[in-house]
């Protein structure tokens, strides 16, 4: 398979003419650079007014590799060409390299562009491309990705310092401005080309898009506010940035977010998208962006919930207190629900990325997560009732699905004997890694070395644990039985709360498609849609009727015992109906993924009714025009395989209402448009295969 690499883009606060300068200096040898042996021109050409320079050279490499691997290659050196194309004209130089030795066992191929960024023309951007395919190499394919993954790491991080390098060396020399290029003639001694053949020779050299230069793809940025990544995990970022960004229509979570869940998985690509689109489908599903703003804590939480924000501890984290053994877990469970404590820790979360992404511009460094202190003081066997911890491991479950990598410490205080029990309960139910966070104190062992003072500034300890900080959080104490709900009460309270959403869940069958109908009066009227595809793969169709269909009679399954294949399945279109005679498409077919989130509209041009459809991927032909037989329905119940799960939402905007909002709507997809076309799509799965030979050169 091959693997492939995009970096972020690299900015020099230099003009391009002074950055060329400083590149030109690498060649044919450079000091810096020890395993760069030589290199040698074998073409070179000029267009006649001299904007346009293309030079191609042979580069010589000491692979720092095995002296057995070398043997058993049969070579001590390698090499790989590279061909430059400047043009002094548009500021532009493009650079394409590929393995020369053992091209026939592994296949290099890079792209590189130096350019003058968007927003500054005294700026220089630089940005990067790469795969590589192994097909064989006597049987040491994994002992050369590792090398590759060593001596181009390496590379990359050296290649910048290379350039400040030479700049500096510019410098001391006092050269400080070079002037940009303007028309003149070269001497007639100096190989030229025609203006056509060279910009036919420069148009044939497959660059990579030059990259829209928002502050989220250049490294500076991800270094500022998302830390020291590898060029492995730079690439994983940027490459399912890019997968969201095509898949959801501009609809992508913060970087932060994206770097959690990647992090979450060790920057396994496949798993941290899996996993991440099932959070935003949930996230969606529950608006849970618009929590902090639609989220009213009850006044039982605001009296008896002991824990709140304090703070930060001394890494600038923010700091979360939890005085759990002071909490009535019951009383707040019977007063509220388990879905209202869950509302309110989803709020606490949400509380705390928007505190994290305040003290990352606060202390000038990435802060990506909390700390939380967690006081058992009071802890005893009444916490252990069955209904409280039941919604305990509930609540861990949905945080740990959807907030991974946001806890970086825990520290667990004046742990009472009780504390094992609790803990053999839960524990099984964190992650892994996340335990890994747990730092528990029994008694008052915190206040010693090691403890507290080491985490958190002595200032800022609370009162409660031998401090002279006033902490604002609630003392907690017993919650009135007065303000205990019926289990009728409560269940009501529970669905209301998690079915406040705009969107509807049904499901697609092998053979029994979903149809929802909608009936327009007045034509130039627009049909919106918005659906998330959460398993399986559908293929998504609009038809016009000008009757409307009728559901099946619930006996015409009835007689045999069954019914639909699902509850929030429905069939509208007959099995009688035919297609171009009784309803027509009125767009074309679109076939949907899992995961991917469609948005889109239609103008109807026609009244009449509509008919969404979403069926079954690669089912027969016949069966998405007609209404499944009996026979069809019990294949589909016996095969649990051929089921779909999609999220919709729909909307019918009439015709005056479409041209108020029209205008910003345009603007708004070519911004998403132009920004999608921009990113680079050919990024790296495993970037620990990235190169061999032309990768090991920084630039």
């Amino acid at each position: 398979m091959v693997q492939k690499y995009q970096s972020p883009v690299r900015v020099y606060k230099k003009p391009f003419e002074l950055v060329m300068a400083a590149y030109e200096r690498r060649f044919p040898t450079c000091p810096l650079i020890p395993m760069f042996v030589d290199s040698d021109v074998l073409s070179e050409h000029q267009s006649e007014d001299g904007a346009t320079h293309c030079i191609e050279r042979r580069c010589k490499l000491d692979v720092d590799a095995p002296r057995l691997l070398k043997r058993i290659a049969g070579v001590d050196f390698v090499y790989f060409i590279q061909k430059n194309c400047l043009n002094r004209r548009e500021r532009t130089l493009h650079i394409e390299s590929h393995n020369e030795t053992f091209s026939n066992r592994v296949i290099i191929h890079e792209l590189c562009c130096y350019s003058v960024h968007p927003e500054n023309e005294e700026w220089t951007c630089f940005e990067q491309s790469a795969s590589l395919d192994i097909k064989s190499f006597f049987g040491f394919e994994s002992t050369v990705e590792k090398i590759a993954m060593k001596q181009y790491a390496s590379s990359i991080k050296k290649g910048k310092e290379i350039i400040e390098y030479y700049l500096r060396e510019l410098e001391e020399e006092g050269v400080t401005h070079i002037p940009r290029w303007t028309p003149s003639l070269q001497p007639d001694d100096q190989p030229k080309m025609a203006d056509e053949e060279l910009k036919e020779e420069t148009s044939s050299m497959k660059v990579p898009e030059t990259l829209l230069l928002l502050d989220k793809l250049d490294a500076d940025y991800i270094k500022r506010y998302l830390g020291d990544l590898t060029p492995l995990q730079e690439s994983c970022l940027i490459r399912l940035r890019q997968w969201l960004q095509e898949t959801h229509k501009g609809k992508i979570p913060k970087d932060e977010h994206i770097l959690r869940f990647l992090r979450a998985r060790d920057f396994n690509m496949d798993k941290a998208r899996e996993i991440l689109c099932q959070s935003l489908t949930w996230r969606k599903q529950h608006q849970v962006d618009y929590l902090l703003e639609t989220w009213n804590s009850p006044q039982v939480l605001q009296d008896y919930y002991t824990g709140g924000w304090h703070h930060h501890d001394k890494d600038g984290r923010p700091l979360y207190i939890l005085r759990l053994g002071q909490m009535d877990t019951k009383g707040l469970v019977r007063a509220l629900g388990e879905e209202s404590l869950l509302r309110h820790v989803l709020s606490i979360n949400e509380e705390g990325l928007r505190r994290c992404e305040e003290n990352t511009k606060v202390f000038g460094r990435p802060i990506s997560c909390w700390t939380c202190l967690v006081d058992l003081e009071g802890l005893n066997m009444r916490h252990l009732w069955r209904p409280g911890v039941k919604a305990l491991l509930r609540i861990i479950e949905v945080v740990e699905a959807n907030y991974p990598e946001t806890l970086g410490r825990l520290l667990i205080l004046r742990a009472p004997r009780v504390f094992p029990v609790l803990w053999t309960l839960v524990s099984p139910f964190i992650d892994e890694n996340t335990r890994k966070k747990f730092l528990i104190y029994a008694g008052n062992d915190y206040q010693g070395p090691g403890g507290l003072v080491d985490y958190i500034d002595k200032e800022i300890i609370p009162d409660f644990l031998g401090g002279e900080c006033m902490c604002e959080i609630p003392e907690g104490g017993l919650v009135p039985k007065s303000m205990y709900r019926t289990p009728e009460e409560l269940e009501n309270e529970d669905i209301r709360l998690w079915t406040e959403t705009i969107y509807q869940s049904a499901s697609v069958f092998k053979g029994a498609p979903h149809e929802l109908l909608i009936e327009i009066i007045d034509a130039s009227s627009v049909i919106t849609w918005d659906f998330d595809v959460c398993k399986g793969d559908i293929v998504f169709n609009i038809f016009h009727s000008k009757r409307a269909p009728q559901p099946p009679k619930k006996d015409t399954l009835g007689a045999h015992g069954i019914t639909s294949p699902g509850g929030n399945n429905v069939q509208l279109i007959d099995k009688s109906w035919l297609l171009g005679q009784d309803y027509s498409m009125v767009e074309s077919p679109l076939t949907c993924k899992e995961g991917e989130s469609v948005q889109g509209s239609h103008i109807t041009r026609w009244p009449g009714f509509y008919i969404l459809q979403w069926k079954f991927h690669n089912m027969p032909a016949c069966a998405a025009t007609n209404l499944p037989r009996v026979d069809d329905v019990l294949a589909t119940l016996q095969v649990s395989s051929h089921k779909c799960k999609v999220m919709y939402y729909t909307e019918v905007l009439a015709s005056e209402d479409f041209r108020s909002v029209i205008s910003h709507a345009l603007s708004l997809a070519e911004a998403l448009t132009f920004h999608s076309w921009l990113l680079n799509p050919n990024t790296l799965t495993g970037f620990a295969v990235v190169v061999f030979i032309v990768l090991m050169k920084p630039h």
